[in-house]
């Protein structure tokens, strides 16, 4: 968990200290303007609910005919086996397919497809391990998230908002005002992403079939931070 406290005050004796960021306002500092500025940022992990496996091939080159038929058999058996381990049809997505030209050799030409396949993180290895056997030979991203990511970025902006409130009764507590309605608030999220990538040639089929991958979640994390400027009586 990521705490930050910045403040600023301005009293009526005309004692001020200023915190400015770039996204916060300037505030005019005078013996009217009783006001005490402060931020939070706050961080919630969890356990993946959800991976997202991108997965895909490309085919050695050739003539565009013959390319085009090979490719079409790879993309053919890598979605049967996916479809046969189990993973619905509505969880297959494609991401992009070209027959593509090689401007450095003449009439040649290659056929690359990728497809985005969600499931559980128990089963990313395993699918993945399908995917590979089956022909897939560009794959092994993986995101890792949650089923309702709303939710989980609601739950650090809540404990944010909630740390920056705490903070502002602390500092006008220990500067002997009463904190008064908020002013002006602002935030900000981020998502926090680890992506392990595995590379084509690793992937590539081999005469004897390696074991599945030894693939562990990644946790998944959004941060918030809050800026808010309260009155102080």
């Amino acid at each position: 968990m990521i705490r930050t406290l910045a403040a600023s005050a301005a009293l009526a004796v005309a004692l001020g200290v200023s915190a400015q960021q770039v996204t916060q306002p300037e505030l005019k500092i005078d013996s009217t303007n009783r006001t005490v500025s402060v931020s939070a940022e706050e961080q919630v992990t969890v356990e993946p609910e959800v991976a997202i496996l991108h997965i895909g091939f490309e085919t050695q080159l050739g003539d565009a005919k013959s390319v085009y038929a090979d490719g079409a058999n790879t993309s053919n058996a890598i979605v049967a086996a996916l479809k046969q381990a189990g993973i619905p049809e509505s969880s297959i997505r494609s991401e992009s397919q070209y027959l593509q030209r090689d401007f450095t050799k003449p009439h040649k030409f290659k056929l690359a497809q990728q497809w985005t396949v969600r499931t559980t993180p128990g089963r990313a290895a395993e699918i993945l391990d399908v995917a590979v056997t089956a022909g897939a030979t560009s794959s092994g991203e993986i995101e890792w998230t949650v089923k309702d990511e709303q939710a989980l970025e609601e739950q650090a902006l809540d404990r944010a908002a909630a740390r920056t409130r705490e903070n502002a009764a602390v500092l006008a507590k220990g500067m002997g005002v009463r904190l008064g309605a908020l002013i002006y608030a602002s935030n900000q999220l981020s998502t926090p992403r680890f992506v392990p990538r595995v590379s084509a040639g690793f992937l590539a089929k081999t005469a004897e079939a390696p074991p599945p991958l030894a693939i562990e979640p990644h946790k998944v994390s959004r941060e918030a931070s809050v800026y808010a400027v309260f009155a102080i009586e």
